[in-house]
């Protein structure tokens, strides 16, 4: 599908729409503190190079399909636009339609804070609605630790989030992130995560 040039109107916040369910809280507030350190300073050309990548979907919503926590960040702050870049224009399809092409294209990630499948009608219908997953905050720390290399795999760091949610006690994730990190490390470079996008094993 042809990549469109980005579109340089700016687009409120509070119309766009979420292809997941969740996001880290952690990951929104270490993206908040970043904007405030720069708001004033280079507020407009940092906004100008990270242009959320939307798809255009039925009625001509704005579907967000990367960036969640950037514009999460961006609305808690009190940013009311953002500029997108239409990634594809799916206005043609029906709202099942819709959801169905994106799934198959790793376009979206119906899937809750509790790493279980739900319905395309579960996914929020705004950025504010979207929940926290204490463990993709785990992840993200561990990618910021070097756990493992960014990839341009979808989602990536959902997959390593389920990874550990299914190994690391959500207490400990909650109760203490340094112990938590600590325990996601040792994981991360075991062999039973080789599989995972960007994993930087010993082997």
């Amino acid at each position: 599908m042809t990549i469109r040039d980005p579109v340089l109107v700016p687009v409120p916040i509070s119309e766009l729409r979420p292809t997941q369910m969740t996001v880290g809280r952690r990951e929104v507030e270490l993206k908040r503190r970043t904007w405030r350190e720069r708001a004033e300073r280079d507020g407009a050309e940092f906004l100008g190079r990270h242009m959320i990548p939307v798809l255009l979907g039925p009625k001509g919503r704005h579907y967000v399909i990367d960036h969640h926590h950037l514009a999460c960040a961006l609305q808690a702050e009190g940013v009311k636009q953002v500029a997108v870049n239409v990634i594809a224009d799916l206005r043609p399809l029906s709202k099942p339609e819709f959801w169905v092409y994106c799934d198959n294209r790793g376009w979206c990630h119906p899937f809750d804070a509790e790493g279980t499948r739900r319905s395309y009608d579960d996914i929020p219908g705004s950025i504010a609605e979207l929940a926290d997953d204490p463990y993709r905050s785990l992840a993200g720390e561990l990618r910021r630790a070097g756990g493992f290399a960014k990839e341009i795999t979808p989602f990536e760091e959902f997959t390593w989030a389920d990874f550990l949610r299914r190994r690391i006690k959500a207490k400990l994730v909650t109760g203490d992130m340094a112990a938590a990190l600590a325990a996601a490390e040792k994981l991360a470079h075991d062999a039973a995560a080789s599989h995972l996008p960007g994993w930087c094993g010993p082997t």
